[in-house]
């Protein structure tokens, strides 16, 4: 099934392809989880490689395979770090091997990496892919660390470890003589069909004999005849660890297809081989072996997927299972609230004062003021609205307390005392509370969880996880599709020395000590900075002693970047320690400093609610990355008070104004102004700041963003709402009709009469690579106004109006994001065939005026190849002017060019023609292209915004056709051997001969009098 799967040339000769020799694949720039509380390490799965898991993490809880490993140094196997070099002798497997059980014993990850392991195989992306059988896997990898290790100290590591001998043997009944043949092995295969668990396969394989006799005879070779005899097997050797492959996939030989057994097969934790072994005279515990590891397969016989249960000789891991940690914490908790129930109980605090007294009894008095000494408030204050006095409290409790005969002193109870004492005396001798997590330190022996099974450590490794069990769970893998699949024993009289006992550095080599801890070092810095980076906040800092408060709102007095002071914080620390930072970072900063919450706004900056609790960290208060924390004394910013919140929020509003003259010279009646309001400003104060001397306000019922046809009037009674309540908000605008212009409004009904229903907006971006290239305006306008007037507003809000007055134009944006050609600036709204609403890109260049065309242009019919260009040219300039200023601006030149319309499947359609109609009136099936080189745009209907392709060839000059005719003879006339398909000749002929008629008939006889040529 493997191939060559583990061929490695030897293994000890290295190769460029493997180890560090090969490139490592790209890794998460996250680095990789630590350890959780069983401080084990899992394996990665690279996509199929469960099966590998499996087996080497048996390996690596299979302590003499894994010290016989390290024994091995770098004088026998070699340096990874010259696997490159050609002569150097590196066997790569051994130790790669070493390095990942290094790696999964010391190394800080939640899971190891066999990608380095898998490619010392020679292993590409398709085998980690694929699934392999772990029995199979498991000869080979032997037989590949057996080829790695020829000629080091551990050539006989396998053999050492998992050889074994069985002898199979033919006994004559007549003469006696034994026949025999002696098997080497290093796993067990039994069969599980029909076998009720492993002792029985054993038995039957070890201890029952077959027979020949009658028909089926043996020839023994001393009596050279055939005779009756018995054959049986024996296990004549047993390994230290012996290894039993459970034959779960069989074949169905009447459905022609394999399946899997999954009938109840059982095997012990214990087994003794003895009545198995052909030797049966040593001491039991020369037998005896003990299951610790039992690979676990689940699924069917075509896939799966491989766990593994483990027991933990060595004790390296933290075992204890999740319920009891529950029931750990639960009972913690309990403990907690009853400790906290206990510190409020009166009674319990003053037997622990009672007790802590040398002398007796106290005198009454006393006890009230050590009362209030200890717990920092006085026995009326905290208990005697609900127990009452303390001196009638304790004479409620005679049976613990105990006073004088004058009834002045008090005391404890002889038995309270000494129960007192052994409660105390039994807290010291708890051990610490355990953590559910202990925090990996190489260098340090971990934290252990007691259990009362000691020694009985069994996890389940499934590839990246790790988790204990029970032992008893080990029974659930008895039968189904879940079950065990190999088993791996090991003698019982194997014992560890006491220092490897939850020691993971046991044993290990000096050299990939230290490289392990370089590495948890280095996790460690990668962890803090990805910690310091994910918990990391940037907040921006606006101190006051830079803004100034006018117009409703905060506004820096210098530049926003003078203004603003960025700080880096975790977001973890607590509020005391952000106010203590910037306390530092003003070193002269005067009195208290108070942090607000601040977010920028439309009218500027506005302040919310003041950070306060400075036990709270920043996550708790809501302080997020890229927050705005304004640092004041919490009452005023330069002499002016600020007032704070939400209902303090500024709004900014567009106020129109009906002009007094038309402003725009095409019909634009407003003037518009901005103006901030606070939400909380009542209607009646806005309309006394906008029309003093009376008149009344108008609201676009649509909304900023919608096209605005539905002016509300605001009532009398309107008149106590609030900006917020009348649903005021940034960027709205109101209309404001003086006494003199209300003849527009029925304000019975509140519709307006006249044309203020058409205002509306344009939004306005700015796309001329400036700083503010992101930023959109609203520009009011109606369907009369003037294209220049709403450049020139939009100018003013960017502030461009010095830089671009006279470089810039509007061009509108298409639904999917295109520049559309430059509207001219003497068109109005309505002209430009503009929607209300609509987005139009501030462009640099000036608009092409109403006798201009704005055209695209391509060379070639790939639109993907060539770029689309743009030109503004005259509409009276002729087609080959227009020809010659796209080929100057594309770097073009040569006269092999012509014109071509782009049709409406974006594809170069007919050459520019004045002729084209009328051609195709005459000629309805010729396809023909006519050229005039004078004739202008205009003539030939080219409008604004139209795309033209420059496409490569030289078309007829004036006065000529180039027609394409296709010659039908008919079957009858057709030469022998001439070919049926009809023939095409292009002919170029004198126009002259042509000349058409509106009837049409002169070109029928014209055709007539072309002598055509029979020619190929």
């Amino acid at each position: 099934m493997f191939g060559d799967l583990f061929e490695e040339d030897f293994s000890f000769i290295s190769n460029n392809h493997c180890g560090k020799g090969k490139k490592s694949k790209t890794r998460d720039s996250e680095p990789p989880a630590p350890r959780d509380f069983t401080n084990l390490s899992g394996i990665k799965n690279q996509g199929g490689t469960c099966y590998l898991n499996s087996l080497l993490q048996t390996l690596l809880f299979t302590p003499e395979f894994r010290e016989a490993l390290f024994s091995l140094g770098p004088e026998e196997l070699g340096i990874l770090d010259d696997s490159s070099k050609p002569d150097a002798k590196v066997r790569i497997i051994p130790l790669q091997l070493q390095r990942l059980f290094a790696q999964l014993l010391l190394l800080d990850q939640q899971a190891a990496s066999t990608t380095d392991l898998t490619e010392s195989f020679g292993w590409n992306s398709h085998e980690e892919m694929r699934q392999h059988d772990v029995q199979e896997l498991n000869r080979i990898l032997f037989s590949a660390l057996e080829t790695s290790l020829v000629g080091t100290s551990g050539h006989d590591l396998i053999n050492r470890l998992y050889h074994g001998t069985v002898v199979n043997q033919i006994v004559c009944k007549e003469c006696k003589n034994i026949s025999e043949r002696q098997e080497d092995f290093l796993d067990l295969t039994v069969a599980v069909k029909g076998v009720a668990g492993l002792e029985e396969a054993l038995w039957n394989m070890y201890v029952e004999e077959e027979y020949f006799e009658n028909e089926n005879l043996y020839r023994c070779g001393a009596c050279d005849k055939l005779v009756e005899a018995s054959k049986s097997a024996k296990l004549r050797k047993l390994p230290p660890f012996l290894t039993i492959s459970l034959l779960r996939f069989n074949f169905d030989f009447e459905k022609c297809e394999r399946y899997k057994e999954t009938s109840c097969y059982t095997f012990p934790i214990q087994i003794n081989l003895r009545p198995f072994c052909e030797q049966t005279e040593m001491d039991d515990s020369e037998y005896m072996y003990e299951l610790f590891s039992v690979i676990i397969h689940k699924g069917g016989c075509y896939g799966g997927h491989y766990h593994v249960y483990i027991r933990d000789v060595d004790e390296l891991g933290n075992w204890q299972l999740q319920e009891e940690e529950d029931r750990l914490i639960e009972d913690k908790a309990l403990r907690d609230t009853e400790n906290a129930n206990e510190v409020e109980n009166p009674l319990v605090v003053l037997k622990g004062i009672l007790s802590e007294e040398e002398s007796k009894q106290i005198p009454v008095d006393q006890l009230g003021q050590k009362l209030l000494e200890k717990k920092g408030v006085s026995w009326n204050k905290k208990y005697r609205k609900q127990y009452g006095a303390l001196r009638k409290y304790l004479q409620n409790h005679p049976h613990i307390f105990q006073f004088s005969p004058d009834e002045n002193k008090v005391g404890l109870k002889e038995k309270h005392k000494l129960l007192l004492k052994s409660d105390s005396q039994g807290q010291d001798l708890q051990s610490s509370p355990q953590r559910n997590g202990v925090r990996w330190n190489s260098e340090k022996k971990p934290t252990r969880l007691r259990d009362s099974s000691a020694g009985c450590h069994w996890f389940d490794l499934n590839d990246s996880k790790v988790q204990p069990i029970k032992e008893k769970d080990i029974e659930k893998q008895f039968q189904g599709k879940e079950s065990a699949y190999m088993l791996f024993y090991r003698k019982s009289q194997l014992k560890r020395p006491p220092e490897a006992r939850g020691n993971p550095r046991y044993q290990i080599p000096e050299h990939l000590l230290n490289e392990m801890n370089a590495a948890n070092t280095e996790l460690q810095k990668k962890r803090a900075e990805c910690d310091s980076a994910n918990n990391g906040i940037d907040l921006h800092l606006h101190l006051s002693s830079c803004y100034k408060f006018h117009n409703g709102a905060l506004h820096p007095s210098l530049t926003w970047k003078e203004s603003v002071v960025d700080l880096t914080i975790d977001r973890r620390k607590t509020l005391g320690d952000l106010r203590q930072s910037v306390f530092q970072m003003l070193e002269s900063w005067e009195g208290d400093v108070i942090l607000s919450i601040a977010k920028p706004l439309p009218a500027g900056l506005h302040l919310y609610q003041i950070l306060d609790g400075d036990e709270l960290t920043l996550d708790g208060v809501g302080l997020a990355d890229g927050a705005d924390v304004f640092v004041w004394n919490g009452k005023e910013v330069g002499g002016t008070k600020v007032m704070t919140g939400p209902d303090h929020e500024p709004v900014v509003v567009n106020v129109l104004r009906l002009a007094e003259y038309n402003e725009g010279g095409k019909g634009q009646h407003f003037t518009e102004s901005q103006h901030v309001f606070s939400r909380s400003t009542k209607l009646a104060d806005m309309r006394r700041a906008l029309a003093p001397s009376g008149g009344i306000i108008l609201k676009n019922g649509s909304g900023p963003d919608k096209e605005a046809k539905n002016w509300e009037v605001f009532l009398e009674e309107d008149m106590k709402e609030t900006v917020k309540s009348a649903g005021l908000t940034d960027g709205c605008s109101v209309l404001i009709l003086d006494s003199h212009d209300q003849s527009f409004v029925n304000v019975s009904s509140g519709n307006l009469t006249a044309f203020a229903y058409d205002i509306s907006w344009l939004q306005v971006k700015n796309l001329c690579r400036t700083e503010d290239e992101e930023k959109h305006v609203k520009i009011t306008a109606t369907v009369d106004t003037v294209m220049s007037d709403i450049r020139m507003k939009a100018l003013r809000e960017l502030q461009l109006e010095e830089e671009l007055a006279n470089d810039s134009c509007l061009r509108p944006v298409s639904g999917n994001g295109k520049l559309l050609s430059p509207v001219p600036e003497d068109y109005t709204v309505k002209e430009a065939e503009l929607k209300m609403g609509s987005l139009l890109g501030l462009c640099r260049g000036k608009a092409p005026t109403s006798t201009q065309l704005f055209l695209y242009f391509i060379v070639g019919s790939d639109q993907n190849a060539s770029p689309e260009m743009e030109i503004v040219v005259e509409e009276t300039a002729s087609v080959k002017e227009c020809l010659n200023l796209m080929l100057e601006k594309s770097g073009l030149s040569g006269d092999n060019w012509h014109l071509r319309r782009l049709d409406w499947c974006y594809e170069a359609g007919e050459a520019l023609s004045r002729e084209r109609a009328a051609l195709r009136q005459i000629l309805t099936s010729v396809l023909c292209f006519l050229f005039l080189q004078n004739a202008t745009l205009k003539e030939l209907n080219v409008c604004r915004g139209d795309t033209l392709v420059i496409t490569e060839g030289k078309l007829p000059p004036k006065g000529f056709l180039k027609i394409p005719i296709w010659w039908f003879k008919s079957w009858s006339h057709k030469n022998h051997g001439e070919n049926a398909q009809d023939q095409v000749n292009g002919m170029t002929c004198q126009m002259d001969a042509l000349q058409v008629s509106p009837a049409g008939g002169e070109l029928d006889q014209a055709l007539k009098g072309i002598v055509w040529n029979d020619c190929p």
